[in-house]
C-alpha cells in the first residue's frame, strides 16, 4: 500500500499483515479517517476537562452562545436540539448553574416559560475551551503545508458531498 518512499503509519502496518477482501486504498482512507477522527475526539475530551467540562455541557454553551446576545434559549429547545429528555437537560443545566456558567430566567414572552441564559463566565469558558482546541488541532494540522491543507480540504469535501448526495437520494 505505502511506496518504499513513503512514511508508514499503523494502518499501513495492519493492512500489510492482513489479507482483505477489498480495495486497500478506499480501506485506507476509511481507516485514517476513522482513527483521526477518535484522535480529535480524545483531544478534545481532554481539552474540556481542563476546563471542567463535558462534552454535553460544553455542546450546550455553545448552542447558547450561538444564539448572539442575549444569549438566550428555552429550556425545551436545548433539550430537543441535544435530543436529551427534560430530565437530562435539567441535570445538564443545574450542573452548569452550579458553576455559574449558565442562568435561568423567566420567559418574557411566556410566563410559565424559563429561558437559560449564557452568563459572561459561561462565554468565556466556551471561548477560551475552543480558542484552547484550536490551538492542538493547528499544531496537529502544522503536519501540511499551506497547499496541502487546501488540497486535503478539496477531497474531503468531495467525499463529504458524495455522502451529501447519497444521503439526499435515499430521502
Amino acid at each position: 500500500m505505502a511506496r518504499a518512499t513513503e512514511e508508514r503509519d499503523h494502518v499501513d502496518r495492519w493492512l500489510e499483515q492482513h489479507d482483505l477482501p477489498v480495495d486497500l486504498e478506499v480501506e485506507g482512507i476509511v481507516d485514517r479517517i476513522s482513527g483521526l477522527r477518535k484522535r480529535f475526539h480524545r483531544m478534545l475530551d481532554e481539552t474540556l476537562a481542563e476546563f471542567g467540562l463535558g462534552e454535553g455541557e460544553w455542546k450546550a454553551l455553545g448552542h447558547l452562545r450561538f444564539a448572539g446576545p442575549p444569549f438566550r434559549r428555552p429550556v425545551g429547545q436545548l433539550a430537543r436540539w441535544a435530543d436529551l429528555s427534560s430530565g437530562a437537560m435539567t441535570n445538564r443545566l443545574d450542573r452548569l448553574e452550579e458553576a455559574g456558567l449558565v442562568r435561568r430566567v423567566p420567559d418574557p414572552d411566556d410566563r410559565r416559560g424559563v429561558l437559560v441564559e449564557l452568563t459572561d463566565a459561561g462565554r468565556k469558558a466556551w471561548e477560551d475551551s475552543v480558542s484552547a482546541q484550536a490551538e492542538k488541532e493547528s499544531l496537529v494540522a502544522a503536519a501540511l503545508d499551506k497547499d496541502e491543507k487546501r488540497q486535503l480540504n478539496a477531497l474531503l469535501r468531495r467525499l463529504m458531498l458524495e455522502f451529501e448526495r447519497r444521503e439526499e437520494g435515499r430521502s
